[in-house]
């Protein structure tokens, strides 16, 4: 998407969520749940926005993510450590009543 594709979209999403918010201050629960999804959207949105405007102030297209040996190490499953063992509850000696 082009930036100015994405803000449009954040726009018309942020519109919409006003809209629903009078609703659900008024009660409406079914508006609430709009607001909600919503806002999800927008938060997407957003992200996209973001991702967007950095490649766009530096000229350049989105990198690929580079895998390295010691990534892929890093991912690999490692043996959970050895948990000590409890010390051994020492005997209280009986009370006399």
């Amino acid at each position: 998407m082009a930036l100015k594709d994405t803000v449009k979209h954040m726009k018309d999403l942020l519109e919409g969520i006003t809209v629903d918010l009078d609703k659900a201050a008024g009660g409406n629960k079914a508006a609430s749940q709009r607001v909600r999804t919503g806002t999800i959207r927008l938060e997407k949105m957003a992200k996209a926005y973001r991702k967007e405007s950095i490649t766009t102030e530096r000229g350049r297209k989105p990198r690929a993510k580079a895998v390295t040996k010691a990534s892929k190490a890093s991912k690999a499953k490692k043996p959970a450590p050895k948990k000590a063992k409890p010390a051994a509850k020492k005997a209280m000696p009986k009370r006399r009543k």
